[in-house]
C-alpha cells in the first residue's frame, strides 16, 4: 500500500511537471473520448425486416409455389403408358406421391405421371385390368404432406392480425394511432408558449382595435357578463394571401395568454365518412376543457363552402364536417369562453349559415398593406439584417405598392440571399430591387435571341413605355429592359406612385392603351406581329369585360352581367335559366371588341406621332438593355 501511494505521488509530480499544453493536449483526449462513446447511432427494427422478409416469402410461395414448388423434371407421359409399361414388365420401381406417379424403367430412364387424387392407384390397375403380381416389390405409395392445407388456415385468420399490428406500429411510431382517425389534428400552443403579439403584427390597425376587445374579453370576462354583453362566438379574418391573417391570429393567444389550437380546414377531411365530424368534435370538447381558448381555423373555405353544390344534393363528407361546426357553435354556453377564428380569402364562398351572427358574427377584412403599414413590415423584417445606411426605407415602401406582408418578407430575403451569393457584407438598394423583380417577375435568365428578335423586343417594351408617357392618369415609367426574366423576354415597369382604392374610366382605359402599345409598336415599325403580346391581349380583355358586365362602363348601361361560363350549357340541361341570353352574349362581346379596338387605335396614333422618340427607346435598350425612370425621362420629347 505504502509503494502504491509513493508511486501515485510520483505520477502527480511529473504531471505538475509537465507544460501547460501538454496537459491541455491530454486533457483534451480525454474529453473527446467519451464523446465519441456517447454516439447514438439509431437502428432499423430488427422485428420490421423479419416481418417483411417473411411476408415476402409466403406471398411467394402463394404465387408460384403451388405451381413450380415440387414438379418432377422428368418426361410426363399419360397414366395409361405406365400401365403398358408394367404389363409389358419393364418396370424396376415406382413411387406414388399423392398425385404424382414416378416410374423408374429398366433401362434406367425415369418418366413420371398424373392420376386423379380421388382414386387409388391400386383401383387404376384394377380398372386397367393390370396384375399387380407383376410390381410386387417394386411399388412405394408415399404420403404426401401439402403445406397449402396448414399454412392456408394460419394465413386466413394470421395474416390479417400480422398486418394490423404491422400498421399499428407503424402508426404509433409516427405518433399515431390506428383508432386516432376521429381524434384532433390541431396543433395545441400551451399557455404561455405563444409569444407573439401585437407588436409583432405590423399594421392591421383596424383590425387590431377590433380583436383588442377579443383580448380583453378573455382576460376579463366578467366585465362583459356583468353588462349582459355576449362576445362574438367566431370572429372571421378575410384578405388576400399572405397578409398575415394567420400571424393576428396567433398574436390574439399571445396578448391573451390562453391556449391556442391552431388547424386547417383542410385536416378535418379524410376518405372515411364520419371522420371529419369526430375530429370537430374532439377539437371542441378539448377546447372546452383548457378554456379560456383560442380555436384557428385557417382556410375555412375548404370545409365551409355552400351546401347542395355537390353531385346528388352534395350531401357528403364535407357537408357532414360543416354541419358539425355549426351545431358545436350554436352549442357554446353563454359562460363559454372558446372563440373561434377562422381564415379565408374567399368569403364568396362560405355558406351563410356559417356566417350569420351567432356563429362567426363578426367579419374584420385585412386588406393590403397602405405605404405606413409597409413602411412597418419592412422595418420588422429588415431586423437581424446588415442594411446598407443609405437604403431609403420610405422610398422601398413607395416601390412596394401591391405588395402583401409575405411579398415583403420574400423580397428581403431574396435581397439578403443575392448578397451572401456575391460574398458582399451589406443588403444595397440596388439588391432590393433586383429582389423586388425576382419576386414580381421572376429571375434573370439570358437567352439567345437573334439579332431581329432583340431589335423587335426592343421596340415592343418601348412601345409600352411611349404610350405610357403620353396617357392621361398613368404612372410613371421606373425602368424600362430587354433582359429576360421568368416567361418574358423583357418588361416595362410602372409602379404606382401611390396607394388607389378607385378604379376610374380613364386610367382603365389608359392602362389597356399602355398594355397594347407594345402590340401597336411591333406593328407600326415592322408591319409584322409576334405572339409575345398574348399575355397583355389576355389581361386587357378581362379589364374590357369587367367595364362592360361589371363597372357598367360602356353603351349597355350600369348594369351587371353574370358572364356564361363554359358550364353554362350543364345548368341549362336541368332547367336552370341562364345568366344571360346569347343575344345579350353576342352584345357584350361587341362592346368589349369596340373598347380595346378604340384603345389599339389610340395606341398606334402615339406611336406614329411619337416616332423618333420610339426609335431613340428602342435604341437605347439594344445598346444597354435596362433604362431606370431618370434616363427614359431624358429621351422623351
Amino acid at each position: 500500500m505504502a509503494m502504491e501511494a509513493q508511486k501515485e505521488k510520483k505520477s502527480k509530480k511529473e504531471d505538475n511537471k509537465k507544460p501547460r499544453n501538454e496537459k491541455n493536449h491530454e486533457k483534451n483526449q480525454k474529453i473527446k473520448l467519451p464523446n465519441k462513446m456517447i454516439i447514438e447511432v439509431r437502428r432499423p427494427s430488427i422485428f420490421n425486416n423479419i416481418f417483411f422478409y417473411i411476408f415476402l416469402l409466403l406471398m411467394i410461395y402463394l404465387i408460384f409455389g403451388s405451381s413450380t414448388g415440387s414438379a418432377f423434371t422428368q418426361e410426363e407421359v399419360p397414366i395409361g403408358e405406365v400401365m403398358r409399361l408394367i404389363n409389358e414388365e419393364k418396370v424396376q420401381d415406382i413411387t406414388v406421391v399423392g398425385d404424382k406417379v414416378e416410374v423408374l424403367k429398366k433401362s434406367g430412364t425415369k418418366v413420371y405421371a398424373r392420376k386423379e387424387s380421388t382414386i387409388s392407384f391400386d383401383q387404376i390397375l384394377s380398372n386397367n385390368q393390370v396384375d399387380r403380381s407383376k410390381i410386387a416389390g417394386k411399388l412405394e405409395v408415399k404420403q404426401q404432406v401439402n403445406i397449402m392445407d396448414i399454412l392456408s388456415p394460419i394465413l386466413m385468420l394470421g395474416l390479417p392480425i400480422l398486418i394490423l399490428y404491422y400498421f399499428t406500429r407503424q402508426m404509433r411510431a409516427q405518433g399515431g394511432d390506428l383508432m386516432s382517425f376521429g381524434k384532433s389534428r390541431a396543433k395545441l400552443f400551451e399557455k404561455g408558449q405563444q409569444r407573439i403579439t401585437f407588436n409583432d403584427v405590423a399594421g392591421c390597425e383596424e383590425a387590431k382595435k377590433e380583436m383588442s376587445e377579443i383580448v380583453d374579453f378573455l382576460k376579463f370576462p366578467a366585465k362583459y357578463r356583468k353588462l349582459g354583453a355576449r362576445i362574438p362566438k367566431g370572429v372571421l379574418l378575410v384578405g388576400p394571401s399572405g397578409v398575415g391573417k394567420t400571424l393576428l391570429a396567433r398574436a390574439i393567444a399571445g396578448e391573451a395568454d390562453v391556449p391556442f389550437f391552431s388547424v386547417a380546414g383542410s385536416e378535418f377531411m379524410e376518405m372515411l365518412v364520419g371522420v371529419g365530424s369526430s375530429r370537430v368534435r374532439d377539437l371542441f370538447a378539448t377546447a372546452r376543457e383548457k378554456q379560456p381558448s383560442l380555436i384557428f381555423i385557417d382556410e375555412i373555405d375548404a370545409i365551409g363552402r355552400q351546401r347542395g353544390m355537390g353531385i346528388g344534393g352534395g350531401h357528403d363528407e364535407r357537408e357532414q364536417t360543416l354541419n358539425q361546426i355549426l351545431i358545436e357553435m350554436d352549442g357554446f354556453d353563454v359562460r363559454t369562453n372558446v372563440i373561434v377564428i377562422a381564415a379565408t380569402n374567399r368569403p364568396d364562398m362560405l355558406d351563410s349559415a356559417l356566417v350569420r351572427p351567432g356563429r362567426f358574427d363578426r367579419r374584420i377584412t385585412i386588406p393590403l398593406p397602405d405605404l405606413k403599414d409597409r413602411e412597418e413590415i419592412i422595418k420588422i423584417h429588415m431586423r437581424g439584417k446588415p442594411i446598407d445606411p443609405s437604403v431609403n426605407v420610405e422610398k422601398l415602401a413607395r416601390k412596394t405598392v401591391g405588395f402583401s406582408g409575405a411579398d415583403i418578407e420574400n423580397m428581403l430575403n431574396e435581397a439578403a440571399i443575392l448578397t451572401a451569393r456575391e460574398n458582399r457584407d451589406f443588403i444595397t438598394e440596388k439588391d432590393l430591387d433586383e429582389a423586388s423583380l425576382k419576386v414580381t417577375i421572376g429571375p434573370e435568365r439570358r437567352t439567345l435571341q437573334t439579332e431581329d428578335e432583340k431589335r423587335m423586343t426592343a421596340y415592343h417594351e418601348a412601345g409600352h413605355a411611349v404610350v405610357a408617357a403620353n396617357v392621361k392618369d398613368m404612372d410613371p415609367v421606373q425602368r424600362v429592359s430587354i433582359v429576360a426574366r421568368g416567361q418574358t423576354l423583357g418588361h416595362t415597369d410602372l409602379p404606382p406612385e401611390r396607394d388607389r382604392y378607385q378604379l376610374t374610366q380613364t386610367r382603365i382605359v389608359s392602362m389597356m392603351t399602355t398594355m397594347l402599345g407594345g402590340r401597336a409598336a411591333e406593328d407600326t415599325v415592322f408591319n409584322e406581329l409576334t405572339a409575345g403580346a398574348a399575355e397583355d391581349i389576355k389581361k386587357c380583355t378581362e379589364l374590357a369585360r369587367k367595364m362592360v358586365t361589371e363597372y357598367g362602363m360602356s353603351s349597355l348601361g350600369p348594369i351587371f352581367y353574370e358572364a356564361r361560363t363554359e358550364f353554362s350549357w350543364l345548368a341549362e340541361e336541368f332547367g336552370e335559366k341562364a345568366p344571360i341570353s346569347e343575344e345579350m352574349s353576342a352584345k357584350i362581346d361587341a362592346e368589349i371588341t369596340k373598347i380595346i379596338d378604340n384603345s389599339y387605335k389610340e395606341a398606334k396614333r402615339i406611336l406614329t406621332e411619337k416616332r423618333e422618340t420610339l426609335d431613340r427607346v428602342a435604341n437605347k435598350l439594344l445598346e444597354v438593355e435596362t433604362i431606370d425612370g431618370d434616363e427614359f425621362k431624358k429621351l422623351l420629347d
